[in-house]
């Protein structure tokens, strides 16, 4: 934290506890916390930072580990400027700040079919790194583009052949922070898309545990998947059959724990430390892969250092 930053508009700020900023409440601090003001704000900060501190952009925290030890890094977190949807015609212009949920909702209601946004955790800068999806639908069936800012202050545009998504992966390039996407959705009737939003988070609080600290799905489901993320066959597995298959349902470690009511949910059940969660985790990696010889791969982001 010796260097010398650069002055924004926005507010920096030094030795930030991340902990608060994740669904699953662990975390270290980051060297240094950054909301910029605007584009341009952002532009001009990443342009004149210096090559060798990192950059890790943030969203809501609602896929993420960050380790005990916190963050050799400038943390970004976009705030209201990113965070607007537009709608013409059946394409929607979204800032990476924008949650996901609240897409789906204005989506709907202007008669896009965005629907499938509505139960994933997260904001869109996220969802288009990852190929975020449910039920059947991915970022990629409705991605047309997207901006970000380059590691050199460089406002760029980029396509579905730029970001290559596959499951639960794109090609985001390093350091970049991505501004807004364009998405595309089918027609439909604002009623029946709100009706079909409503008994999706019926389904999601019946089979999922939605009341406590979890980051969403703890691993990727370990079956082989299209380029843009669909299953190639009906018989794709489910990590939480083999998790309990492996016998890990509910397994704990310190005040980490998987799920009773889904066992590929790592819970923090209270005071559970990052390492606690990561340690449960790579148990059960190990168990899995004990039991059936599958390798199960982290959909949940582990970033930092250990305390």
């Amino acid at each position: 934290m010796t260097q010398k930053l650069p002055t924004p508009r926005g507010r920096l700020t030094a030795d930030r506890s991340l902990n608060d900023l994740t669904w699953l409440r662990v975390g270290g601090p980051a060297d240094w916390f950054f909301q910029p003001a605007d584009v341009e704000d952002l532009q001009e900060f990443l342009r004149d930072l210096p090559s060798e501190i990192d950059v890790f952009p943030m969203g809501v925290g609602s896929n993420l580990i960050v380790r005990d030890g916190g963050l050799r890094a400038v943390v970004i977190r976009l705030g209201r400027w990113f965070n607007g949807i537009e709608v013409d015609g059946t394409r929607v212009r979204v800032g990476a700040a924008a949650l996901d949920a609240h897409v789906a909702k204005k989506a709907a209601e202007a008669g896009v079919d965005l629907t499938f946004l509505r139960t994933i955790p997260g904001s869109i800068g996220g969802a288009v790194t990852m190929n975020a999806g449910c039920y059947g639908s991915y970022v990629a069936d409705v991605f047309v583009e997207a901006r970000g800012v380059t590691r050199k202050g460089e406002l760029v545009t980029l396509t579905a052949d730029d970001l290559n998504f596959r499951y639960r992966q794109s090609d985001l390039p390093e350091g970049m922070v991505l501004i807004d996407a364009v998405l595309e959705g089918d027609a439909g009737d604002p009623e029946e898309l709100q009706a079909r939003m409503e008994h999706q988070l019926a389904k999601r609080d019946a089979t999922q545990p939605t009341k406590d600290r979890t980051a969403g799905s703890t691993f990727r489901n370990p079956a082989g998947h299209s380029s843009t993320g669909k299953a190639d066959d009906v018989h794709d597995l489910k990590a939480w059959k083999v998790i309990d298959d492996a016998g890990m349902r509910g397994a704990t470690l310190g005040g980490a724990q998987m799920s009773e009511m889904h066992s590929n949910f790592l819970v923090n059940t209270g005071e559970a430390t990052a390492a606690d969660l990561e340690g449960l985790g790579e148990e059960v990696r190990k168990r899995v892969f004990q039991n059936s010889g599958i390798e199960l791969h982290w959909e949940i982001m582990r970033v930092g250092d250990p305390e």
